[in-house]
């Protein structure tokens, strides 16, 4: 009877332990970048949660209401050093999870819920911001590596290239039809014109992100400006709400939003030295300050945009060869990846990964590596006409004699009077043919 009496009561307990569970963990994804951690818990329902921290050790200590613990949290990938530990631990309700994140440093957690989007749930955000990381991927690796050592001095320097893979981390960016990811779609086309760029003589790349982690959009040209570009290129993938748009196209920074920038960047005196360069010095005098920072400031930004355009335009020209065109011709909007004054930048949606048939394009490898190739002969031919100054192309531009084609000349006559190859005069100029017009003018190597 007693036996009877007990089987019911625990019965009764299970029953109502099941029913309180209502939420469940699908999965954990822990994401590490620069200065920041962030673990996503995949939610069945909206979660309902509180959290706290203790000290020796370091963790935090998160109650989720009606939840069960069943998801194993041992095997998530972490490839971060700032978490050393996701498990599980006595909740004070036995219809509840208490999930423990041990930590190697301090942080200040920040804890959110996301609402479902797409193709995603329900899901809880922790967001760890971390300093100190030693595993996480560092700004220079993560950017890529620029060797600038005592000889670097006595030779001309590379043009520098910095990539921007688009979104990364939890920011998936737009989600085609079939679920591929902009996001792996714009590092897997980045990192093929990184290694185009890298492979050219006099030019070097450097990569916003080398991995899937989150960086802010503020932060991108920051990171282009601390590694010295001279262009920065970010890549995308559009979307919409219909099916039916496709097409490449190219963007450039808005006058609205370049006059808008300017001004932010005259109210932080501070940080007029890192675009004046040795003109800072030179600017002493308070009264006259404003006025000349100011105008050095519009002068570069003028140039940068006017680089943007003309460079954008070589790229509408090299991307119809390989894809379909959204905008013929640059298009000017107000991105944030765009606003740095004094950095020549575009970006490049290199199609609408909501078009089911450019996802299907854009998930095979030869197109993304064409695509790649259109950017890179783009950013070839423009450095090519006008070479930034004390680089290497810049070198030997002037070195190179100068020739006004006539009517009757040709490449292979103009490498005989010269004593050079024509495969050198080809490469001076970046021809991809023999072919060469009337009054067109060369640069004829000297070698």
């Amino acid at each position: 009877m007693v036996r009877s009496i007990v089987s019911v009561l625990l019965l009764c307990f299970v029953v109502q332990f099941a029913h309180g569970a209502q939420n469940n963990i699908d999965g954990v994804r822990i994401w590490p970048s620069p200065d920041n951690t962030r673990v996503v818990f995949d939610m069945k329902a909206e979660p309902e949660f509180s959290y706290f921290t203790l000290k020796n050790p370091l963790r935090l200590v998160i109650d989720l209401k009606n939840t069960s613990n069943s998801t194993k949290l041992s095997g998530v990938a972490n490839s971060g050093d700032l978490i050393k530990k996701l498990r599980y631990s006595t909740p004070k309700k036995l219809s509840s999870a208490r999930v423990v994140v041990e930590l190697n440093r301090n942080t200040k957690p920040s804890i959110f819920a996301v609402a479902p989007q797409g193709t995603l749930g329900h899901r809880l955000v922790v967001d760890l911001p971390d300093k100190g990381s030693s595993k996480a991927p560092t700004r220079a690796a993560s950017t890529g590596t620029v060797v600038m050592d005592d000889s670097s001095s006595a030779r001309d320097r590379d043009i520098i290239v910095a990539i921007d893979a688009g979104h990364g981390g939890h920011d998936p960016g737009s989600v085609g039809p079939a679920g591929t990811y902009e996001k792996h779609i714009t590092l897997s086309i980045a990192k093929k014109l990184e290694s185009m760029i890298n492979k050219e003589r006099g030019m070097r790349a450097i990569m916003t992100r080398s991995g899937d982690h989150y960086i802010s959009p503020n932060r991108r040209p920051e990171i282009a400006r601390e590694k010295k570009a001279d262009l920065l290129i970010s890549i995308h993938a559009d979307a919409f709400s219909q099916p039916q748009p496709r097409g490449g196209s190219v963007w450039v920074l808005s006058m609205r939003r370049a006059d808008t920038e300017l001004g932010r960047w005259l109210e932080k005196s501070e940080r007029h030295s890192e675009l004046l360069g040795g003109a800072a010095e030179v600017i002493n005098d308070k009264s006259s300050e404003r006025y000349l920072t100011e105008t050095i400031l519009g002068l570069s930004m003028d140039h940068s945009m006017a680089t943007s355009h003309d460079l954008g335009n070589k790229v509408v020209e090299e991307l119809k060869q390989v894809t379909s065109l959204h905008k013929r011709k640059p298009q000017a909007a107000s991105f944030a990846v765009l606003t740095a004054p004094d950095i020549p930048s575009i970006l490049v949606e290199v199609g609408f990964i909501s078009n089911p048939q450019e996802e299907k394009n854009l998930n095979w490898s030869k197109h993304r590596e064409r695509l790649a190739n259109a950017m890179f002969k783009a950013t070839k031919r423009y450095f090519k006409q006008v070479p930034p100054d004390g680089t290497l192309w810049a070198q030997e531009r002037s070195n190179n004699r100068r020739h006004k084609v006539r009517s009757g000349e040709s490449l292979s006559l103009l490498a005989q009077r010269y004593n050079v190859k024509v495969s050198s005069i080809k490469a001076a100029n970046d021809l991809s043919s023999d072919v060469v017009r009337v009054g067109q003018v060369l640069n004829i190597p000297r070698t």
